[in-house]
């Protein structure tokens, strides 16, 4: 009897060492993963705040706990089982679907610079594909969606780069590091976008001190500094997310068309960062990094563009047709 329980808990503790080495496994691949979608978590950091602009600031953290809510969803409940079922039965099917969701970003970075530009024109655009705004709250849930299809697109892309860094590993752990980093990303995304629209907010709070002290004083120009300087911010970072829409859409589809033998745009966009930033010394990385960016970013915009007109003439009457048929 001693034996076999000598021998019992021999087997419950190798069991423990492998659970405990799967753990440390998944641990340290949700970070290498992590690491290497740092990138995409950036732009969709930037992207979010712009979905907030606008509205009164009762409103702001309701708009983006709906849309952390719908990022969480969308990691889990779509594109986790679907990273999951392409990679192990379809993955040739991966690469053009991202092409579709880079194709989007595309175009939604291209229809906002065309509003920038040309407003008349733009909103007779947004006539025709049957986005109308209305009152507040029909804006809201407007906005709230339009969010919702942009994260999907970002966090297509954050999981597929998630997938391909554990393409050895087993489904479980694969699953398990997809979870890990889709939850900590979203977390650490609308965790800084709540900061970064509530900080105004702070900002008056810490601008009415009473105190006479030093540190009363500089809480009170941080706290004025904040108020005075969030809504350029804002709309600073409203630019920067049009920006990086074009530039992830355009890299995503430039590789795609890579992985389908034309490489031609892809080597043009490489050969703008080797002539700019040709060398080794410090910054030439950086350079290198500014200007392949800035060349995907113009291949994103030539695609939106081409995208707005094709959209406006083709996708959007048969939707309207397909939402007019679904309406009682």
């Amino acid at each position: 009897m001693s034996t076999g329980l000598i021998a019992l808990l021999d087997d419950i503790a190798a069991l423990a060492k492998v659970a405990a080495t799967s753990l440390d496994d998944i641990a340290a691949q949700t970070i290498k993963a992590g690491t290497k979608s740092a990138g995409v978590v950036i732009d969709d950091a930037a992207v979010t705040p712009r979905y907030v602009v606008g509205f009164d600031a009762s409103r702001e953290l309701p708009i983006v706990s709906r849309i952390a809510w719908g990022s969480i969803k969308n990691k889990l409940l779509y594109l986790l089982p679907a990273a999951l079922l392409l990679s192990f039965f379809a993955p040739g099917l991966i690469t053009p679907l991202l092409m579709l969701g880079g194709g989007y970003l595309c175009y939604e970075g291209a229809e906002k610079i065309y509003e920038a530009l040309f407003p008349h024109q733009a909103h007779e655009h947004e006539d025709q594909i049957g986005v109308v705004a209305g009152n507040p709250e029909h804006l809201e849930e407007e906005r709230v969606a339009g969010a919702i299809r942009t994260d999907f697109i970002l966090s297509a892309e954050i999981m597929a780069i998630t997938l391909a860094g554990v393409p050895d590993s087993n489904f479980w752990t694969q699953a398990a590091v997809l979870a890990l980093v889709g939850i900590g990303i979203t977390i650490v995304v609308y965790g800084s976008v709540a900061i970064i629209v509530k900080a105004d907010d702070v900002g008056l709070f810490m601008g009415r001190s009473t105190s006479q002290s030093i540190f009363g004083k500089v809480t009170r120009a941080i706290g004025r500094g904040l108020v005075i300087g969030m809504p350029y911010f804002l709309k600073v970072l409203a630019v920067v997310g049009t920006v990086a829409m074009l530039w992830v859409g355009g890299s995503i589809v430039i590789h795609g068309l890579a992985e389908f033998g034309w490489h031609w745009p892809e080597e043009f966009v490489a050969g703008i960062g080797k002539t700019i930033a040709s060398g080794e010394y410090a910054l030439a990385g950086v350079f290198r990094w500014i200007a392949t960016a800035t060349g995907s970013g113009m291949m994103g915009l030539i695609v939106g563009a081409i995208l707005i007109p094709f959209v406006q003439f083709g996708v959007a009457p048969i939707w309207n047709k397909l939402k007019a048929l679904k309406a009682p």
